[in-house]
């Protein structure tokens, strides 16, 4: 595994912000790294660079302890956070080399530079000061710095804010195109965009994994089981008729013969066309509606969980 975080714990003075926290992320996995405003992500990003130390436990990045290998991580790992801080007064491409002679790239220099502006689309604008760019193409510049030593780490800190529907886009598929051969750890509030691009998602809340799993799995996790359905009928039907069907909690008609139905039990369609059997009805249509990953960060975040 690419990252490996096992017990680690932060303490800032009394407030915990990071309490017994343990994942894994490997090579070709983009990792969605989600959780509420203040939930500890930015803290956690921090430690695994090697940037603040964790109260206890351990961080290997690349299979080097953050720690005791802080050097080894520190080249194994490209990292954009949140604020991109970037020097407006130079220009991208000086910008580009500047950081490549940081990683002492020598003889490569000239060449990473040239490879990073092709990939990020940065040609038209390599000779442009970094001030006068647009905030979609100063990210392009963040992702090129981070990417230019090409890293096996790429930890990516909230990498589309305030940018416009199409530069969400461009910046999505560049990383997906990054996330093939590296580890990509992405920090994000666009539900979104981590269904769009990230294979497993961990979600951290109050300095707690609550979940880590499949991006599916965790949409479709649900702390009561409930699902939702919508079915059509051959015949109408009035709300009363669903009667004998257990567990529903709402019933509510969608016009003609088509109606969404919940429960609090788990998959109910079977109990729905047992239903249609017994009534000496067809079913026409029926869909179980999949939960939204937004829908389940707000219940695995929610107050009423804890």
């Amino acid at each position: 595994m690419s990252i490996v975080v096992q017990g680690v714990t932060k303490k800032y003075g009394r407030q915990l912000a990071i309490d017994n926290v343990s994942f894994e992320a490997g090579k070709g996995e983009i990792v969605g790294f989600i959780g509420p405003n203040g939930a500890g992500k930015s803290t956690m990003m921090k430690i695994i660079c090697g940037y603040i130390s964790a109260t206890s436990g351990t961080v290997t990045v690349n299979h080097f302890d953050v720690q005791r290998q802080s050097d080894d991580v520190r080249r194994s790992i490209g990292y954009l956070p949140e604020h991109n801080p970037l020097y407006g007064d130079m220009y991208v491409k000086e910008y580009l080399s500047f950081v490549a002679g940081l990683y002492h790239l020598g003889r490569n220099s000239d060449k990473r530079v040239a490879e990073m502006i092709e990939a990020t689309g940065l040609g038209q604008e390599q000779h442009k000061k970094i001030g006068q760019l647009s905030k979609g193409y100063r990210q392009r510049v963040g992702l090129a710095q981070a990417l230019i030593h090409n890293p096996a780490v790429l930890i990516l800190d909230e990498p589309t804010t305030g940018l416009d529907p199409n530069q969400i886009i461009e910046i999505r598929s560049l990383i997906s195109e990054v996330g093939k051969s590296k580890t990509v750890l992405l920090s994000t509030h666009i539900m979104q965009e981590v269904e769009a691009i990230c294979r497993k998602t961990i979600v951290i809340n109050k300095g707690i994994i609550v979940a880590d799993a499949a991006v599916r799995n965790i949409r479709n996790k649900s702390q009561t089981g409930g699902s939702t359905v919508i079915v059509e009928f051959s015949a109408p039907l009035l709300r009363s008729d669903f009667s004998p069907i257990a567990n529903i909690t709402q019933i509510k008609t969608l016009g003609g013969n088509k109606w969404l139905i919940q429960s609090r039990k788990g998959d109910i369609r079977a109990d729905l066309f047992q239903f249609a059997v017994n009534r000496k009805i067809a079913v026409l249509e029926m869909q179980l509606q999949e939960k939204t990953l937004e829908d389940a960060f707000h219940e695995l975040t929610s107050s009423k969980r804890i």
